[in-house]
């Protein structure tokens, strides 16, 4: 995949973290799909669930912005970000991980409603608030069950969600 293709993936990616479509991603974005989730799932900003995904996404845009915003004006552009995130952790995609697990751990535990791993139907509900098309989130949700027991793992989870956003593929 030619430099020119790879971007224009990437550059779709950051539509995905633009969750209210201004232009740049900032910390609101995050601490929006936050809240769009605690409501999805029925749960309070106050318990401890609700702070731990407060609290992950905060780390998730620090880490974002700490590698993305070049300016410093605590805002991500999609040039920043194309030139920033993408291209650091193109061979890096676990460093993105890394960035990520506060707030997809505490998402894992606000989408296990019942304690024993998160389902492919509430995989498809996460996306969905994420703006994920309907379609295209019960299709992602179903492909993340690699075993095929209704149930997707943390680790099962990290990894794709690290590969999407910071590798040419899937597309």
């Amino acid at each position: 995949m030619d430099s020119a293709e790879y971007e224009r993936k990437i550059a779709s990616r950051f539509a995905a973290f633009d969750q209210d479509g201004n232009g740049y991603i900032d910390r609101e974005d995050f601490s929006g799909a936050a809240a769009a989730l605690l409501a999805e799932f029925s749960t309070t900003a106050r318990c401890d669930k609700g702070q731990s995904l407060y609290s992950g996404a905060e780390a998730f845009w620090q880490g974002m912005a700490g590698i993305a915003d070049v300016d410093g004006d605590q805002r991500v552009t999609r040039e920043e970000f194309i030139t920033g995130a993408a291209k650091r952790l193109r061979d890096r995609h676990q460093r993105f991980a890394e960035i990520a697990r506060p707030f997809l751990h505490a998402v894992i535990a606000i989408a296990d409603e019942d304690g024993d791993g998160v389902t492919t139907s509430a995989a498809e509900r996460v996306l969905r608030v994420l703006r994920v098309e309907p379609g295209l989130a019960a299709q992602v949700a179903t492909g993340l069950d690699a075993d095929g027991d209704g149930r997707i793992s943390e680790e099962e989870i990290l990894s794709a969600f690290a590969a999407y956003y910071v590798t040419p593929e899937p597309s």
